[in-house]
């Protein structure tokens, strides 16, 4: 039987503004960790995601987590970033253009900025073609549970990974998938079959989020790359 490959599907790095993680670090981590592919999937920028497939070509899918109007959502095998504050049609409109897979972050963590009303996400669920069924960084497990229910009440696949920001979050949630050709299709096909490996991280990991966005305001440390 050929091994599945685990597959973080939400992860950030130092070019997301409340993240310090260096991309040497997150190839460093997915070593030893047993990580075989990992989306980064910073906020609003596929910068970091772009550096670090150049130096890990095999191991890295280039994805977004694009801020919309009304939620956040994630897209994977991203050519050109798309930039928050567009509408959710708007945002899928630029991403369809070009060929990228779209999942839908978080969409029901009632404390997070980027979730979902129940409504909004209706009105695009036929234009998606997953949603994020488990995040690690989520406090409530009801509301992972409530994305899990809705994937399925729609035949949606589903996506799972650490919303990573920090050291000690990558891999806590993975997508076990077979082994798919690094290509929209490939990848699509593959998140049909997916298993999942379902960890939450601390809540102590968010106090690493803030800490980072505060050491760049005081300017303790290199400010956010750009694209």
């Amino acid at each position: 039987m050929t091994a599945l490959w685990n597959v973080d599907l939400h992860s950030h790095t130092f070019w997301s503004k409340d993240s310090l993680t260096s991309l040497e670090t997150v190839l460093r981590l997915c070593e030893q960790r047993g990580i075989d592919r990992i989306a980064i999937t910073d906020h609003n920028t596929i910068g970091g995601a772009l550096a670090l497939k150049a130096l890990a070509p095999d191991r890295v899918i280039v994805g977004e987590e694009i801020m919309t109007t009304q939620g956040e959502i994630l897209a994977y095998y991203v050519h050109e970033a798309v930039p928050p504050g567009l509408s959710p049609e708007e945002t899928i409109r630029r991403l369809r253009d070009q060929g990228a897979v779209i999942s839908v972050s978080h969409p029901f963590d009632r404390l997070r900025q980027g979730a979902w009303r129940a409504d909004d996400l209706l009105r695009i669920v036929d234009k998606v073609d997953a949603v994020e069924v488990f995040n690690a960084r989520c406090l409530f497990t009801q509301d992972n549970a409530r994305a899990a229910a809705f994937a399925a009440r729609h035949c949606l696949p589903g996506t799972a990974g650490s919303d990573a920001h920090t050291g000690p979050e990558y891999g806590r949630a993975l997508t076990r998938l077979r082994p798919f050709a690094d290509t929209p299709t490939g990848f699509l096909e593959a998140l049909k079959s997916a298993t999942y490996v379902e960890r939450l991280s601390s809540f102590l990991v968010h106090f690493g989020s803030s800490a980072a966005k505060w050491s760049r305001k005081l300017k303790l440390v290199s400010p956010q790359p750009v694209d």
